[in-house]
């Protein structure tokens, strides 16, 4: 979760001469599979795609990060430059101290994801659904994590199974205490 301040009044100081926030409102918001869900339900398009958002369809998806559905929609007109930083650090965020691999050999899936493929990949892992409100990169990650589990071991090559074969007579030879 992510709590931003949100200025809604400024008042000038004589001694430093600067503007200074003197009222606020605590916005809290999640980055998670149920605020995309909402979102591609009112926009009919993927969120997680490469295609870049208006201004009106960003506003929309951090009214819908919003926790509290009660949040008066003029809390939103007055985020701030730094606020909108701090929402994007935010939704790009790994979230998770787990790591993969590069394979130079995968190419990049052309699958377009939605929020019902998420769905789909939850029910298909056994994920429980109140991982829908955790911040999406760490529930992909965990799908990932789930997927790459469950993928049967690579095929070796033939100077592998050349080699597995070799350590594995030289392994019995050493039990049965034969020469060969």
């Amino acid at each position: 979760m992510l709590t931003v301040l949100v200025p809604l009044a400024e008042t000038f100081n004589d001694d430093t001469q600067m503007f200074e926030v003197s009222e606020s409102f605590e916005l809290d918001l999640e980055h998670s599979l149920a605020s995309v869900s909402k979102w591609e339900q009112s926009f009919e398009k993927p969120f997680l795609g490469s295609e870049d958002k208006t201004p009106e369809e960003t506003i929309a998806y951090i009214m819908m990060m919003a926790i509290d559905p009660k949040t008066p929609p003029e809390i939103f007109a007055r985020l701030s430059e730094d606020n909108f930083r701090e929402i994007n650090r935010y939704i790009g965020a790994k979230m998770t101290a787990t790591w993969f691999k590069a394979d130079p050999n995968q190419r990049p899936s052309r699958e377009v994801i939605t929020a019902e493929v998420i769905y789909q990949w939850m029910i298909h892992h056994n994920v429980w659904l109140e991982a829908e409100n955790w911040h999406i990169n760490k529930l992909l990650t965990l799908l990932r994590v789930c997927t790459e589990k469950t993928k049967p071991p690579k095929k070796m090559n033939r100077r592998q199974q050349i080699a597995e074969r070799q350590r594995l007579n030289a392994q019995r030879l050493a039990e049965r205490g034969g020469r060969g």
